[in-house]
């Protein structure tokens, strides 16, 4: 298999202060230090990203290197489009980093406006499309102008911008997941088969692996149930030489929670995702848990909860994902250690090793993978990206794509229960 070209540019290291008069907020001018601080990232063509900037007191600390508060990553057409100058823009483009104080919004009424402190240029260059690691900034910086003193930097921002190749293996599945469709890599305008991707809803013999994790047994109420339950739905993975290598399946029914007919947070349905045992030939181990429930509002939400399940027991399920997907319009679905820790409510690890994953050598956090998916009632033929470093074989690259068959189907099974109904009994007629 042969990766895509991915860049991830990293902004961290973030810190402000002010020269020479760091805590005396009346002498400079700038009440920097009554209300936080904030900086707008921005960069042609990506949405702006938001992120706090904390301050420094003291003239000799230096804010932690490893700390990233910032990611984007760049595919070839990114760059391409960020090197070529466009009709509506200035011939060069720029990573732009504005700086503010105070936060927009309005308090007891009144309107408050945020103060901007100063900005951080930095233009894209030819070394960006190089796709070697390359430090592009690291260090202190002025930024704004004193107006008393003119010509001297009312503040000074740190910051540590970085360029790394980060290559992505890029699947799709070639029709909606319950067709039983074949996934193929992309590779430019190439197609190469790598999967086949099995979809079933009944219940399964005892000869099968996967039977000892299913609950429950199989009676004649089964296909009365599924009226009002989604259950028994299964996906498996299998290489070009037939053999299953992957497999995800329902362990918790989708089913409407008490006076509604949705599935609930209170209620999510779960999935399992398990890959062979290497130590047990006919074995599965289980891998991941997936939840998902609709979330009701002006426009509803899928929200799919990942949680990778540790072989070390003493260290619990680790919350790896938990995404929000437009039940309408469909959405991405990603793991991405450096997104989730800017934007989840609750924290999320960045796994100390791949073998967190898939059993490899150590790795550090960021992007893991990504599944764009289509809303209800679309054809959604999902598109898969996964980080090279997280795949040593073609086994490895299946978990990811049992996962994502999951987050698909679940925008499925989330579906209002009361409006399949309808469009059962009017069939019936």
């Amino acid at each position: 298999m042969d990766p895509q070209a991915f860049i991830r540019l990293s902004i961290g290291s973030l810190g402000l202060r002010i020269p020479g008069s760091a805590l005396n907020s009346a002498k400079s001018g700038i009440p920097v230090f009554s209300s936080p601080c904030l900086c707008e990232i921005r960069l042609r063509g990506f949405p702006v990203q938001t992120t706090p900037v904390p301050f420094i007191s003291s003239p000799d600390a230096i804010p932690d290197a490893h700390n990233i508060a910032s990611s984007f990553y760049l595919e070839e057409s990114d760059l391409k489009a960020l090197l070529s100058p466009g009709c509506f823009y200035s011939s060069h483009a720029y990573l732009e980093i504005v700086v503010f104080t105070g936060r927009k919004g309005f308090h007891c009424g009144v309107g408050i406006k945020r103060h901007q402190i100063g900005t951080f240029k930095l233009e894209v260059g030819p070394e960006w499309g190089e796709g070697k690691p390359v430090i592009l900034f690291n260090g202190w910086i002025g930024i704004g102008k004193n107006k008393q003193e003119s010509g001297k930097p009312e503040a000074e921002l740190h910051l540590r911008v970085k360029l790394d190749p980060d290559p992505r293996y890029v699947f799709q599945f070639e029709d909606v997941t319950m067709l039983s469709p074949q996934i193929v890599q992309l590779q430019g305008s190439i197609k190469q088969p790598i999967f086949s991707c099995k979809f079933s809803r009944e219940r399964v013999p005892q000869v099968d692996p996967l039977s000892t994790y299913w609950s429950g047994s199989i009676d004649s109420a089964d296909l009365e149930m599924e009226r009002r339950e989604r259950k028994g739905w299964k996906v498996k993975i299998h290489d070009l030489s037939g053999s299953a290598v992957a497999a995800a399946f329902i362990t918790t029914p989708f089913v409407p929670s008490t006076g509604c007919d949705w599935v609930a947070r209170s209620n999510p349905g779960s999935w399992l995702i398990v890959r062979p045992d290497a130590c047990r030939s006919e074995s599965w181990q289980p891998w991941g848990k997936l939840e998902a429930w609709r979330e009701r509002g002006i426009r509803d939400s899928i929200c799919c909860r990942f949680h990778l399940l540790s072989e070390v027991q003493e260290s619990g399920n680790v919350l790896m994902s938990e995404i929000l997907i437009s039940a309408e319009k469909g959405g991405e679905f990603f793991i991405d250690t450096d997104r989730q820790l800017r934007t989840a409510a609750t924290p999320i690890p960045s796994p100390q090793s791949s073998g967190d994953f898939s059993g490899l050598g150590p790795v550090t956090g960021g992007f893991v993978m990504s599944c764009r998916v289509q809303g209800e009632g679309k054809s959604s033929k999902p598109m898969v990206q996964l980080a090279m470093r997280h795949v040593t074989c073609v086994e490895d690259a299946a978990i990811f794509m049992a996962l994502a068959a999951a987050v698909d189907l679940s925008i499925e099974a989330c579906r209002p229960f009361r409006r399949k109904l309808r469009r059962r009994s009017h069939h019936s007629l």
